[in-house]
């Protein structure tokens, strides 16, 4: 079984808790660890540690043609780690990877410490960093759900009681049983105060688009520099820092571009490899700011030598969220830029190379929201495509339907308009998902000019 020697990793600053990082590569054909770089994985796993200020005692790469069902690795490998656990004094392990319920029940016996995976470790990264309501909300949701599965036989007092008496009764309600009811609970009432939230969310989202403002939407791999770009752009002083997960709640600032047209920049939550469907679900609350974007920014670190991997992990689930790039309903989608950041990193050979991709395409900038250079290019971008995308309509509307009569000048900018005593002629330009609402409300009897 080959892996490679074990890396140590210094840790600055305060220390909570000695841990062992293990980074499970299965070679299995579709495994999504099958075509990574296994040392990307490794670095990826303990940045995800170094996040919440553990000391990383040894980081280890461990191949495996095939899973094992009882505990994932093979014999020697658990007895290794034993061993090495113990030398170090470790009170946790660290499993860059899936672990059903069984399997981390059983090395937690095998190697008497605490043990998670990979979703258990960015669920605590969330629950450290979350700061507003709406975002302990979410992240205590996707903990009591992703916790409700691990609920096996691991302590004495989970074991089976009897209720009644004689033949009657037959077995009473095991701990088990109560604790999975009382999360049950907790998650019923998590759900309630989340919908609330998200009418909340939904009525701010409306107030916003009675002004016609459109909504640009950051999105990217974590630590990819959007909160540097956001408040680069916007002069904000978002916090930004060289860290994983460093900016969990959304924040919405105003811009101004260089037509004079006024936007709404949104920065959203970090995506990472093997997100957990539990957190993508929890915080869609949140990453309903990206459904509803005009433009979708993709901020990626061309300095990462992961930067192609990255791009297909958010774009998978910016497909779960809001489609293909070419999907979409009657040009219901949002436009999507993607921003190659952090060319400042690169050498003089790598930059000039990345420059000309964004030159020779509409939907590429190049830029370094560090030094800010290539920020005025990626507003001339964003502008130029909101103006590319508005289309003039005629419209005829009787005069009796006042509402989408203002719904057009609360949405576009009318151009002309002749009445005629019964019907409203009205020559409008709008933003192509205003015109799809437009279709739709008129039941698709809009013309374009």
């Amino acid at each position: 079984m080959a892996h490679n020697d074990t890396t140590d990793f210094a840790i600055d600053g305060p220390v909570q808790t000695r841990a062992v990082v293990l980074q499970p590569v299965i070679r299995e054909r579709g495994s999504p660890s099958a075509d990574r770089d296994p040392d990307v994985l490794l670095a990826d796993t303990a940045g995800l540690a170094h996040a919440i200020d553990l000391d990383l005692a040894a980081c280890r790469v461990v191949s495996l043609n095939r899973p094992r069902p009882a505990t994932l690795f093979g014999e020697g490998v658990v007895e290794e780690v034993r061993e090495r656990v113990h030398a170090e004094e470790a009170g946790l392990v660290i499993v860059g990877g899936p672990l059903s319920p069984v399997q981390q029940r059983n090395l937690e016996r095998a190697w008497k410490c605490k043990v998670i995976d990979r979703t258990g470790l960015i669920l605590e990264i969330f629950g450290a960093r979350a700061r507003t309501r709406e975002g302990q909300l979410q992240v205590e949701l996707a903990a009591l759900t992703y916790q409700r599965s691990r609920l096996v036989r691991s302590w004495t007092h989970l074991e089976r009681q009897r209720g009644g008496f004689g033949f009657v009764g037959g077995p009473g309600e095991s701990q088990i049983e109560l604790d999975r009811r009382l999360i049950d609970d907790r998650i019923a009432r998590l759900k309630k105060e989340l919908d609330q939230v998200r009418r909340t969310r939904g009525l701010h989202r409306r107030a916003r688009e009675r002004v016609p403002y459109p909504l640009i939407a950051l999105v990217g791999y974590t630590n990819a520099g959007k909160s540097t770009l956001f408040n680069r752009l916007t002069r904000a002083d978002v916090y930004a820092e060289d860290m994983l997960f460093a900016t969990l709640d959304p924040t919405m600032r105003q811009i101004e571009l260089p037509s004079g047209r006024t936007a709404i920049l949104s920065d959203t939550v970090g995506f990472i490899s093997e997100l957990p469907h539990d957190l993508v679900a929890a915080f869609r609350a949140t990453l309903e700011e990206v459904v509803a974007a005009d433009i979708v920014l993709h901020v990626r670190d061309c300095a990462d030598p992961d930067t192609e991997g990255q791009r297909q992990d958010v774009e998978e689930i910016l497909a779960n969220l809001i489609g293909e790039p070419d999907e979409g309903d009657d040009g219901d989608g949002p436009v999507r830029i993607e921003v190659l950041n952090k060319i400042d990193l690169l050498s003089v050979e790598e930059r000039d190379s990345v420059r000309e991709r964004a030159r020779r395409s509409d939907d590429i900038v190049a830029l370094s929201a560090t030094t800010g250079e290539g920020c005025d290019a990626l507003l001339d971008a964003i502008d130029g495509a909101l103006a590319a995308a508005d289309s003039v309509a005629e419209v005829e509307i009787d005069l009796s339907d006042g509402a989408t009569l203002a719904w057009l000048y609360e949405k576009g900018e009318v151009l002309s308009r002749e009445d005629d005593g019964m019907h409203s002629r009205l020559k409008v330009r709008l933003a192509p998902r205003d015109l799809a609402r437009l279709n739709k409300r008129r039941g698709a009897n809009g013309s374009s000019a």
